[in-house]
């Protein structure tokens, strides 16, 4: 096991922990490997429909069921997918929390809950782990539509310890009539660093009663650890728990902490000691990230979905690693492996693992264009000391890849998850003269939507952000992007760029990032909707533009951009646009980057597709001249601020219907701000008042819907579009 001090691994050590039970299995007692088999009652996994099965188990049986555990994530990481490497780490202390507590009377709030996939095996969910068929029964977060032992839908990050003292405080409200027990909150795996952590935490130990709040610290957020709090925890973890500054102490919350956080007799041990507890309490257990992957193993030749049997090589289930010999606080994992080959300890690479089934796919859209967007800026660094890269915590996801940041350097910042302050952060940066890029998930820039308002937009701070995975995607329903444009494009004094190119995308982000007063440079923020799946697969394959065949009108762009930058298939590597975009020539015409594009002009109906739907614009249009003899009129607006009232003026000639396509909510969205404007601009000549049909999603929530039918569920295909203009006809 890992050393007190974090930064070694000796299988001789035993777990110290106050109150241990004599006697039990311990970690590295648990006998050689098996791997579940689903429907095979000789193991013990497949026997646990709830936590009452846990219970009944003999003291010795629970590191065989922990062994079991991780065979199966182990498996289910090669098969499916997921948050495996958080999952591990906490197998121990999932089955130890419902040996000792009554769940669903006592209450157990995982933060994130991407740790929960131990918990929903322990509550009558196995089954969507151990068989290939069920995988899709079950969310990668808790949800109590699933089963009543999950408290909340909880996709992001920071909120257990609030919602665990909101839970507490009417159980004391209420009395012995609430139904509700002991209430636990657990936090970890970078979350702690969240500040709505802070303010729970605050709250806690104001509001008193019972309050167990388990901080799983693995060592590790999404990427590193980074902060100021990171130092004393290292030294906490160093001294046993004896330390200061103690940073729970400081808020005056009772505090134990256990180094042996892969042992499940110590941690039943620990949790016995805090059960029914009458004041909040901190149980801080010390755990291994990715317990039980094979640093050695790397998966590179696998080819299918089918994982071989799992096997260790380790008494223990858990291996030897070096990969926490850091000085501490760490900023930085020192290792790139790929999301394939993730290992225990401070890997980045085991914080999500894709299954076996997609090595040797290209890069999704968010990794394409943010390695883009990365080699577009790292040119300019040594010439402008002010340009700064700000990630909450999610660099891989977005392409900002490990060798990006170490040369970097200072010009890159992970706040940690903490949205809210890498917004401000990147206000006071701009403030000052520098130039900030603020890069996340469209869902998890929702959590900052104070800060866009307040220090950026009205202060008109000079912030660019980069949104990723906005739109419609198969995304569970706490990471949906479909409600981006809603939310920035009616930020006022805020500009949302939508580019349907990687040229224009390159073009807009030049602009966004051009120094603090250059000529014609933007005067306030400037939002742009990284392209998503629907415009990375039209630049791979121009048939899918049949319009033009993404040769594009002209408009302003960059004569430094090598000719591959406007090829209509090939897309752009990092290596080809490294060094190629000059600041100063994407500024000429750039008094005209709001101005929409029409790459068609046709009559009859006029077809306006922003961003990810531009390319249904196109195949709509080419369905209409082959079946209709109807030539469209196509256009790309290329941003959702503000409306280009010339182009729609010059549709009333020649237009009975003007078509708006979004791949986001409808309700609130871009499309009607086109329907509002031609009904409070009608004109007495009713022949040149078009008719204007909006598509785009519904006001709802979707969980893992796959995109193509989301697409079909909002009339968002071809067929749809096509059917409803000629209806109109």
């Amino acid at each position: 096991m890992r050393s007190a001090s974090g930064n070694g691994f000796d299988s001789s050590d035993s777990f110290a922990v106050s109150g241990a039970a004599e006697g039990t299995t311990r970690l590295h007692d648990i006998p050689p490997s098996i791997t579940p088999s689903h429907g095979d009652d000789s193991h013990l996994l497949s026997r646990i429909a709830s936590p009452a099965d846990v219970k009944a188990l003999a003291p010795n049986e629970l590191a065989e069921l922990c062994r079991e555990i991780r065979a199966t994530l182990l498996a289910y990481g090669h098969q499916h997918g997921g948050h495996i490497g958080s999952n591990l780490g906490m197998v121990e202390a999932t089955v130890a929390l419902h040996r000792v507590f009554d769940s669903p009377r006592d209450r157990i709030v995982f933060d994130v809950s991407h740790q929960s996939y131990v918990h929903k095996m322990l509550t009558g969910r196995a089954a969507a782990y151990l068989d290939p068929d069920r995988f899709s029964e079950v969310t990668g977060f808790t949800n109590p539509d699933e089963s009543k032992h999950d408290q909340f839908v909880l996709g992001h990050t920071g909120t257990s310890i609030s919602l665990a003292c909101g839970l507490a405080k009417t159980r004391d409200m209420e009395g012995p009539n609430s139904g509700i027990g002991n209430v636990i909150a657990v936090i970890g795996d970078g979350s702690l660093s969240s500040g709505v952590a802070f303010e729970g935490l605050n709250n806690a130990a104001e509001q008193g009663g019972n309050l167990i709040i388990v901080f799983n610290d693995n060592e590790m957020s999404i990427a590193g650890d980074f902060g100021g709090m990171y130092g004393p925890l290292a030294r906490l973890r160093a001294s046993g728990g004896t330390a200061q500054p103690n940073l729970f102490n400081a808020f005056g919350l009772d505090y134990r902490y256990v180094e042996a956080g892969n042992d499940v007799s110590a941690l039943v041990a620990a949790f016995e000691e805090v059960r029914d507890i009458d004041h909040p309490v901190v149980v801080h257990i010390h755990t291994l990230k990715g317990a039980g992957y094979d640093g050695e193993e790397t998966h590179a030749d696998r080819q299918t979905a089918s994982a071989s049997p799992v096997s260790f090589d380790s008494p223990t289930g858990v291996h030897p690693t070096d990969n926490v010999n850091h000085s501490e606080p760490w900023h930085s994992d020192h290792c790139n492996l790929s999301d394939h080959e993730p290992h225990e300890g401070q890997c980045e690479a085991s914080h999500w693992q894709n299954p076996d089934a997609t090595i040797g796919k290209p890069d999704d859209p968010r990794k394409h264009y943010g390695k883009m967007a990365m080699a577009a800026l790292e040119p300019r660094f040594a010439a402008e000391p002010g340009l700064v890269v700000i990630s909450p915590a999610t660099p891989g996801s977005n392409g900002i890849t490990h060798e990006f940041r170490e040369r970097a350097g200072a010009h890159y910042v992970d706040t940690g998850i903490t949205e809210s302050h890498a917004v401000a952060y990147a206000a006071g940066i701009a403030r000052a003269g520098g130039t900030p890029v603020v890069a996340t998930t469209a869902s998890f820039f929702q959590r900052a939507y104070d800060q866009f308002f307040q220090e950026m937009s009205l202060n008109r701070s000079r912030v660019t952000v980069l949104d990723f995975l906005g739109g419609l995607s198969g995304s569970d329903n706490t990471h949906s992007g479909a409600y981006d444009v809603t939310m920035f494009s009616n930020i006022p004094g805020a500009t949302m760029l939508v580019p349907t190119s990687a040229r224009d995308y390159l073009a807009d982000l030049a602009w966004a990032t051009a120094p603090a007063g250059s000529a014609d440079a933007p005067a306030g923020p400037v939002v742009i909707r990284v392209p998503g799946e629907a415009i990375l697969t039209a630049e791979r394959d121009a048939t899918l533009l049949p319009v033009t065949g993404g040769q594009i009108a002209d408009r302003p762009q960059s004569t430094s951009l090598p000719v591959s930058v406007s090829s209509a298939s090939g897309g752009i590597s990092a290596a080809t646009v490294r060094g190629t975009v000059s600041v100063t020539a994407q500024h000429a015409g750039v008094r005209h980057m709001l101005d929409w594009r029409v790459n068609q002009t046709g009559s009859h109906a006029a077809i306006i597709g922003l961003g990810n739907a531009y390319p249904l614009a196109e195949q709509t249009a080419a369905a209409l001249s082959a079946d209709y003899g109807i030539t469209a009129t196509v256009i790309d607006p290329r941003q959702c601020t503000s409306l280009d009232s010339d182009v729609l003026e010059s549709l009333r000639d020649g237009h009975q219907q003007v078509i708006t396509l979004e791949d986001g909510q409808l309700e609130g969205g871009w499309g009607e701000k086109v329907t509002a404007y031609y009904a409070n601009h009608h004109v007495s000549d009713g022949s040149r008042n078009p008719h204007v049909l909006n598509f785009g999603a519904a006001k709802e929530f979707t969980d893992r819907v796959p995109l193509g039918e989301l697409n079909e569920r909002y009339g968002l295909t071809v067929e749809q579009v096509t059917e409803a203009i000629t209806r109109c006809f």
